[in-house]
């Protein structure tokens, strides 16, 4: 971590630390990025970070490109990760989320194990898009591991839901009013 770790309990991320984020994309090779830890509540983990892929990826619903920066919540206890999309100038693009098996949280490093769903919200929250789901077919998790299967199903029913029915405010501010600052 970097020389302003403040300890706040074992196993919290100090904010302000550096650490590396870890998406495991079984039987594709992990992709790795560095990102500052914003927050650490024991449960989830928000960090901060800019695009660390090529320079412009095109998904026809939204444009990820060099300058854009990523506020990215990743839970212990549930089965997805929720990623705040904004432009270089700070204009909201939506959320991207991605169906995971609960984040590990290591001394450097958040481990991710990514399961092939995908949920987009746009930032006018008028498209809610699921991604993704002939991959996570193609994944075989279903045969592997079907009650793995089973969560990562729930887990992208409920994120579409909590953005259909507006919960998904409350979801990304839960942790901050615990703390007092939401």
């Amino acid at each position: 971590m970097s020389g302003t770790d403040i300890t706040t309990a074992p196993g919290i991320l100090a904010p302000g630390g550096e650490i590396t984020v870890r998406l495991v994309k079984h039987p594709r090779p992990d992709v790795r990025y560095p990102a500052t830890v914003v927050a650490d509540d024991g449960t989830r983990v928000t960090v901060r970070a800019p695009w660390a892929g090529a320079a412009v990826r095109d998904f026809g619903f939204v444009r990820f490109e060099s300058g854009d920066v990523f506020t990215e919540h990743y839970w212990r206890d549930r089965w997805y990760a929720v990623k705040e999309v904004r432009s270089a100038s700070g204009e909201l693009k939506g959320w991207y989320c991605d169906i995971t098996r609960p984040t590990v949280v290591e001394p450097d490093t958040l481990v991710v194990t990514d399961l092939d769903l995908d949920l987009w919200v746009s930032a006018d929250r008028t498209a809610v898009l699921r991604l993704d789901e002939d991959e996570f077919l193609e994944s075989g998790l279903a045969e592997r591991d079907p009650a793995a299967a089973e969560r990562a199903r729930g887990a992208l029913d409920d994120l579409e839901r909590l953005a259909r029915e507006g919960g998904f405010d409350t979801l990304l501010t839960e942790g901050a009013a615990r703390r007092g600052r939401g």
